[in-house]
């Protein structure tokens, strides 16, 4: 067993309200340069969609990720000196423009120097790329809310699963059932832009486990941005550089949290520090799609309580302070105590160390005398949230995303986030029957307890209760081979000589 630290993220999809100031923090802070006009460390989309870069999921398309051959897994671009040789001159896996979206600013200086005219001057729309007017057809957030068209939702890589009777069903309500789903680099444990990477690039910091891209080894190749199939990295065409989500490292090493995190109106961001066994990670991999995220849950992340672990992380010089983080973390709660939270796409075995708690399916109702009513009929006062198999987004379309299409997995996620809410509903407006609420408890796999910590740490938690960032020691670490009060000028993504092109 060889136990790593692991900075985790949660994200409640329950609490996004879709406003985008993560990604506008996170764009002002890293990406607001010549270069990266185009490119949104953090985004967030609206499903069912095609995302951003469109039809991102579609691994075909892009060749992103690992695929298993045998017991072992390989990249699905074919290793990246294979592929470096066959695509040196152009990479057929690489978005384009159009999948991304032509960046542009305004002439808002027109609405100062227009001549008088007895029509309103207005600031056109203009290239960021050729400096020309544009006509706008796309963008990073282009289906916001409108994901339930048909010019977007049929486009769902994830629809393909569900059945002709469930699509139709889905298509009469699709204007009324979305949720928005942000993403950001899952700093993952098994990464395949690490992997991709001719040039060595790309490392995972042994400390904390964030994926990071050397600036001064970095050689444009963009294999990287082949290799992984959540499509965050990015290409500088200005400096001819790969850049990616840091997980805003500076941040963290002085004790804040991540830009997107602490903007985030609705609360929904959670971090702390997970263990993981690194040695398990070819193991885990290499399972089969209905048995990854029980193995990513299981037998990659460890139990930070467990005494051999401890003993373990600590040959491993994880200090004391980290293991009593991870002990309080609110992902371990989240991922191995409640198991409600789980990765995106896991099928795509990068192991991602990411977890979304899936959002509570729309409420079925009937609108009867002008009212709209919860029940399904007079004699029912079960709330229609916890009849899962009627609910109007199918399950398996949600464990296509969340649960490598195991639907036995996901609906154990919803029977206690639904018991959850039928407990709480229960105590607060007392109209459901208490055999009802048993019934809840029983197949949510859940008690009392359990519920109450769930519904402080998702409903009413603190700043600290949702950021539990350790100690990052990195001023220690680097004691090694620099001193520390001569680095610390030098320190975040800065560099200390500004990358440039080579020609």
């Amino acid at each position: 067993m060889n136990v790593r630290a692991q900075i985790g993220m949660v994200f409640h999809l329950d609490k996004c309200i879709g406003c985008h100031t993560c990604s506008i923090s996170c764009k002002n802070v890293w990406t607001d340069r010549k270069g990266m006009e185009y490119a949104w460390f953090n985004n967030v989309e609206t499903k069912p969609g095609t995302g951003y870069p469109k039809k991102w999921e579609d691994q075909e398309k892009y060749g992103g990720g690992w695929i298993k051959k045998g017991d072992k897994v390989i990249l699905k671009v074919n290793g990246k000196f294979t592929s470096l040789g066959k695509n040196i001159f152009g990479n057929p896996y690489l978005p384009t423009m159009d999948d991304y979206y032509e960046p542009w600013i305004y002439d808002y200086s027109h609405l100062f120097t227009a001549p008088l005219s007895k029509t309103q001057p207005t600031a056109k729309p203009i290239s960021r790329v050729t400096g020309k007017f544009i006509d706008i057809k796309s963008g990073p957030n282009w289906d916001d809310d409108l994901s339930g068209s048909e010019l977007y939702a049929r486009n769902d890589v994830n629809l393909e699963g569900i059945t002709k009777e469930e699509r139709d069903q889905l298509n009469e309500l699709e204007r009324l059932v979305f949720f928005y789903l942000p993403r950001i680099c899952n700093h993952c444990a098994n990464p395949t832009c690490l992997a991709a990477c001719p040039q060595g690039a790309i490392y995972k910091r042994g400390e904390d486990g964030i994926v990071l891209i050397n600036q001064d080894n970095c050689k444009g190749w963009r294999m990287c941005i082949s290799g992984c199939p959540y499509k965050k990295v990015y290409y500088n065409w200005s400096t001819g550089k790969s850049e990616k989500c840091l997980l805003c490292y500076p941040r963290l090493e002085t004790g804040q949290a991540p830009a997107c995190f602490h903007s985030c109106v609705g609360r929904i961001r959670y971090l702390g520090v997970l263990l993981y066994d690194s040695d398990k990670i070819p193991e885990v991999a290499a399972k089969d799609d209905e048995e990854l995220v029980e193995a990513i849950r299981n037998e990659l992340i460890l139990d930070p309580y467990n005494p051999e672990v401890i003993e373990l992380a600590r040959k491993n010089r994880i200090s004391e302070l980290m293991l009593d983080y991870a002990k309080r973390s609110p992902i371990y709660k989240f991922v191995k105590l409640w198991k409600i939270a789980l990765p995106l796409h896991s099928e795509y075995r990068t192991l991602p160390m990411l977890f979304y708690v899936p959002p509570l399916l729309p409420i079925i109702g009937q609108t009867k005398n002008g009212t709209y009513d919860q029940k399904m009929n007079d004699m029912s006062s079960k709330p229609q949230m916890s009849d899962i198999e009627k609910a109007r987004i199918p399950i398996k379309y949600m464990a296509s995303l969340f649960a490598a299409g195991n639907e036995e997995v996901i609906t154990k996620v919803y029977r206690k986030l639904m018991a959850v809410r039928i407990y709480k509903r229960a105590n607060e407006l007392r109209d459901i029957p208490e055999e009802e609420v048993k019934e809840a408890l029983s197949k949510g796999n859940t008690y009392p307890e359990e519920i109450e910590a769930i519904f402080q740490l998702t409903s009413l938690p603190t700043m600290e209760e949702r950021f539990v960032i350790p100690p990052l020691n990195r001023e220690v670490s680097i004691e090694q081979y620099e001193d520390p009060f001569v680095a610390r000028s030098a320190t975040g993504f800065g560099k200390r000589v500004e990358p440039k092109r080579r020609w």
